[in-house]
């Protein structure tokens, strides 16, 4: 998992540049130990040691769940493209199955009329015709006839390898959707169970300290101040950044929920994907896949709608809405809502 103990090296893939406040502000949270949650160092300072303890092993948690929700959006892309590659195929199978059975019952029926004319020998059929010249021409029509017999019937063996090699295709396809929705399952399992220990965790503290936990949380901060403090922010860097933008804007107070990718619930790969489809833009599904969907550039340089996606495994995005302020799904518990852009550690912004 990884940690705010320490500002990532400036490098290719990583933003360089960094505001003083959330420098400042990633300072504050390594001295206090804040981990991934970016929760602000004041709000840790509230309550017994043991409760901020128990509060950053829930944020671990949170963390922990993102990463397998991920997966499990990778597996379910996987899985679904896979499940439309085996229905495509199947598709062609029954088609040329059905193209192998017409034309099985075109050679039966040739080789029927053969079997009931029957099968004379040509030089032997000549000295018995009683006109020559009828039996040659009807004999030059009889070979051209199994010249183009000759030709379907290479035209079938040639259908029934292409059947073969279709259904061999499908067969190693379905293998391959069995596992991925073994891996589905398996990620799934891995998210419940984290979000389940989250949630016993949150469940047992105190009702001061659950307090205190909820104003530390990326969840406890008020919506409706950011608004404001976006004013006279730069504008989107292109029209569809702007119109995604608009769309997260729109879905701000919906409730998180993992795996989902909108309308009415999100997690945060699904919110992003969401808001550009309505764009009419169509990016990856997983945090990581979005870095690479664009041009990266550095913080200093963000504009509203570009993706800012965190952790050294890229595992949580965000929209970027400008004067430092992210749109995001966080949590479970926690609904769409604005966050400080320094609220974790920073590993890409991407300009879709």
């Amino acid at each position: 998992m990884t940690s705010c103990r320490r500002v990532p090296k400036p490098g290719p893939s990583r933003v360089t540049v960094w505001t003083a406040a959330t420098a400042a502000a990633a300072a504050s949270a390594a001295a206090l130990g804040a981990g991934t949650a970016g929760a602000e160092p004041s709000d840790r300072a509230e309550g017994h040691p043991a409760a901020r303890r128990l509060s950053d092993r829930v944020e671990r948690l949170y963390a922990e769940a993102e990463r397998a929700t991920e997966r499990y959006n990778a597996a379910e892309a996987r899985t679904d493209a896979l499940r439309h590659q085996v229905d495509r195929i199947q598709d062609r199978v029954a088609r040329g199955q059905e193209r192998v059975n017409r034309m099985r019952v075109a050679l039966g029926a040739f080789a029927g009329g053969q079997y009931r004319s029957g099968g004379i020998d040509p030089g032997l059929a000549l000295i018995l015709s009683e006109e020559p010249a009828a039996y040659l021409e009807k004999a030059t029509t009889l070979e051209r006839i199994g010249h183009r017999q000759n030709a379907q019937l290479r035209v079938f063996q040639g259908a029934q390898r292409a059947l073969r090699q279709q259904r061999a295709a499908a067969a190693g396809k379905l293998v391959r959707l069995e596992a991925g929705r073994k891996a589905v399952a398996r990620h799934k399992r891995e998210v419940r169970r984290k979000l389940a220990i989250a949630r016993r965790l949150v469940d047992e503290l105190p009702p001061d300290e659950r307090s205190a936990y909820a104003r530390a949380s990326r969840g406890g901060r008020d919506d409706q101040a950011a608004p404001g403090a976006l004013a006279g922010s730069l504008p989107a860097s292109s029209s569809r950044a702007a119109a995604a933008f608009g769309a997260a804007r729109a879905a701000l107070g919906r409730p998180y929920a993992w795996g989902q990718a909108g309308p009415t619930a999100f997690d945060c790969s699904g919110l992003t994907q969401w808001a550009y489809a309505r764009a009419g833009v169509a990016i990856p599904r997983t945090s990581q896949a979005q870095s690479g969907a664009g041009q990266r550039v550095p913080l200093s340089q963000a504009r509203p709608g570009d993706l800012v996606v965190y952790r050294a495994d890229g595992s949580h995005v965000a929209m970027y809405a400008g004067n430092g302020q992210v749109i995001h799904a966080p949590h479970p518990g926690a609904p769409v809502r604005y966050d400080p852009v320094g609220m974790m550690p920073i590993s890409s912004v991407t300009r879709v």
